[in-house]
């Protein structure tokens, strides 16, 4: 089997552009609705807004590579990065890498891809990792880098990068790609087609000894943001993880081949889902500050309490509704004053009610607010 590195016309993948003409149309539609949502967002509403969206993506991009991090301590490092009023929650070191490689890549978006650029936030991404030969520099190791499961006395290779020899010459083409193809450069590339073809050609050359799976994706994040002219805060990274088994297995068909229409079909419609999430996300913060405008002065501390915590779970809620037990441990009173407080804020319309008995459920009454 050969992989892609080795088949002749290596790195000059083939696609079908008409194929790609409508979901590029389509991203540059829904950024549009995007950006237009945002100046709607009060400017601490913006922030929180921020922290949010990059704390989620610094924990599912993350998550697919099968580490669990402390939210609280991600948005805690966030908000230092981004220069906020931040709380005193201790910062874990996995926590502070991934947070500060985040909103470098929110930050510098419009600057030039470099070797230093990945070396800066392959550091701050695994500088904790002791395990690593290599933290902050291409991977130099003679062993073949390899992406495997299974036993260990049966491993399945499911890709075998270039040797460590060629990593420099790769990278040096690379990073030179990504230049050509940024706007109003040599050799431009519409938006969704490029992200997708940097994050592939990336995992393609592998090389890192570790990391190269977030970094590949702040690569994507990087190229939209430049495609766009300003940050993208698209939930990549969310929606990529709850696809992530077919997002490996299309990176792992694709790279056996030069021809990649599918790929960045997949990736196409990954990145309209995300920007989905974000928009959903905006107009969630959005009937956030207009159901406060409406009923912040009507509700007890009680009352106040349970609602900040059911928007802390963001636009889905508590999965199920909230409960007169979870209302109940969340203030720390009575099952009697629990009902009266519960059915108080169905009356003035600040939750909605379902069920009946045991059953009962309560959920945000956002519906009129983002009407």
């Amino acid at each position: 089997m050969a992989w892609n590195w080795q088949i002749s016309g290596w790195p000059n993948f083939r696609y079908d552009t008409a194929a790609l003409a409508p979901f590029e149309q389509r991203f540059l539609l829904s950024s549009g609705e995007i950006l237009g949502a945002v100046h709607h967002v009060s400017t601490s509403e913006r922030n929180q807004l921020r922290v949010d969206l990059l704390s989620d993506e610094a924990m599912k991009t993350s998550a697919i590579e099968g580490e669990m991090l402390d939210r609280q301590s991600v948005q805690s490092s966030l908000r230092r990065q981004l220069g906020l009023s931040s709380d005193s929650y201790p910062t874990k070191p996995r926590e502070q890498g991934v947070a500060e490689m985040m909103v470098d890549v929110y930050s510098t978006y419009a600057e030039p891809l470099t070797h230093e650029t990945l070396f800066r936030w392959h550091s701050m991404l695994l500088s904790h990792d002791r395990r690593l030969e290599s933290v902050g520099a291409y991977r130099q190791h003679e062993d073949a880098m390899q992406i495997v499961s299974g036993r260990m006395d049966r491993p399945v290779v499911h890709f075998e990068a270039p040797p460590s020899s060629q990593i420099a010459g790769e990278m040096d083409r690379y990073v030179d790609w990504f230049s050509r193809t940024v706007p109003d450069a040599k050799e431009p590339l519409p938006a969704l087609t490029r992200a997708g073809l940097s994050h592939l050609y990336f995992e393609s050359i592998h090389p890192f000894e570790d990391g190269n799976g977030r970094l590949g994706r702040a690569l994507a994040e990087k190229s939209l943001a430049q495609n766009m002219g300003q940050p993208s805060l698209i939930a990549l990274a969310y929606s990529i993880e709850r696809e992530r088994k077919a997002y490996y297995d299309q990176l792992e068909r694709h790279q056996q081949t030069l021809d990649v229409t599918s790929w960045l079909e997949w990736f196409a419609e990954t990145v309209l889902t995300a920007q989905q999430v974000t928009l959903n996300r905006v107009g969630f913060f959005i009937a956030k500050a207009r159901f406060y405008d409406r009923h912040r002065d009507q509700l007890n501390e009680r009352q106040a309490k349970a609602i900040e915590r059911m928007f802390q779970e963001g636009p889905d809620g508590f999965k199920g509704g909230l409960s007169a037990e979870n209302y109940i441990s969340i203030t720390a009173t009575s099952r009697a004053t629990a009902t009266r407080d519960l059915q108080d804020m169905v009356e003035m319309g600040a939750l909605t009610r379902t069920g009946e008995l045991r059953y009962t459920r309560y959920r945000l009454n956002l519906e009129e607010m983002t009407a």
